[in-house]
């Protein structure tokens, strides 16, 4: 079993475990999640007589799908179906609500695409409809960049963010035991939360208990992981190695391997860094925003104009995107 810790004792660190296309964002949850009734016309009888418009109430049962169309195209009930697992949802309605609305944007722009008369070759990694959305993005969305003077208010304003990752000196004992096996990971629990009373007495014996307790191969070396930096460990023990303060960890840390006693021996700070260094960060971090804006607002112009029948969707009053 991995340890997750990446520490092989030569000082490399690390709890890793051995660890150009452009995407419409997925519509987040607009307008209303409720499906409207669809009003159709029967056909004329021989005597010219007509029977009464009969509505289909949308989704009003576990066994019904809704009946959308757009711009006349209806929405396959088999088609949400499939789109349902991209979709989850505290609610089967809300989760059809979701992935009929993703549903209904991907028609209209293939519409669009087919209007536009767009033929592109897919880049390597796409398919041709993401090389078609893509283009038709490129060319009707207009995308400005955020300029240098920008980049860099940005940047004083958010001066906090912009330092260079905090380096740890640390050592641990993994106490292994599988992810799904309740009962193995609460006797590791025990386990760990033994040792740390043991080693809050005895301090000076964290070697010799790693080398008779743990999974990792950083035993040898007393546990010792080296140096390490943000992005080198599994992210669950991450999240908790660099919160910890100088010393033994007053309780185990868990993590899909097992339980970890950690005791951290140097702390370093990040350091803030200059403009020059993350100008390049801010400004596609900038340009991204402004990219889903514009693409939120081009998604909602799209709506507004179409002829959107069985589900009811905001138009430009209120964003598609998250």
């Amino acid at each position: 079993m991995g340890c997750g810790c990446g520490g092989s004792g030569n000082g490399g660190g690390g709890c890793a475990g051995g660890a150009s296309q452009v995407v419409v964002p997925e519509p987040a949850q607009a307008g209303v999640h409720a499906f409207e009734p669809v009003v159709e016309q029967a056909p004329a009888a021989d005597d010219e007589s007509e029977d009464e418009p009969s509505l289909e109430l949308i989704a009003s049962s576990e066994q019904e799908w809704p009946r959308i169309k757009v711009n006349g195209v209806a929405i396959a009930p088999e088609a949400i179906a499939q789109e349902l697992q991209y979709h989850p949802a505290n609610t089967r309605q809300e989760a059809i609500f979701l992935a009929s609305q993703a549903l209904v944007i991907r028609e209209l722009l293939q519409q669009r695409i087919s209007a536009l008369d767009i033929r592109v070759r897919a880049a390597a990694g796409e398919s041709e409809e993401e090389a078609a959305t893509r283009t038709l993005i490129e060319r009707e969305v207009a995308l400005p960049h955020a300029d240098e003077a920008t980049c860099r208010a940005y940047f004083e304003r958010n001066r906090s963010r912009y330092a260079s990752a905090p380096l740890l000196a640390a050592r641990h004992i993994l106490l292994a035991c599988p992810a799904d096996d309740a009962e193995e990971r609460s006797q590791a629990r025990d386990q760990a939360q033994a040792l740390i009373a043991e080693l809050q007495a005895q301090p000076e014996r964290f070697a010799e208990l790693a080398m008779a307790h743990s999974a990792c191969p950083s035993k040898e070396q007393g546990g010792a992981l080296g140096q390490i930096s943000q992005g080198q460990t599994v992210p669950e023990f991450e999240r908790q190695l660099f919160r910890l303060p100088l010393g033994l960890a007053g309780q185990p840390l868990e993590s899909r391997y097992g339980f970890h006693v950690v005791l951290v021996e140097q702390r370093l700070e990040g350091q803030p860094l200059p403009f020059e260094a993350v100008h390049k960060s801010i400004c596609a971090e900038l340009d991204q925003r402004v990219w889903q804006v514009a693409v939120a607002q081009y998604l909602k112009n799209l709506i507004g104009e179409a002829d959107i029948q069985g589900i009811l969707l905001e138009g430009a009053d209120s964003p598609l995107l998250q």
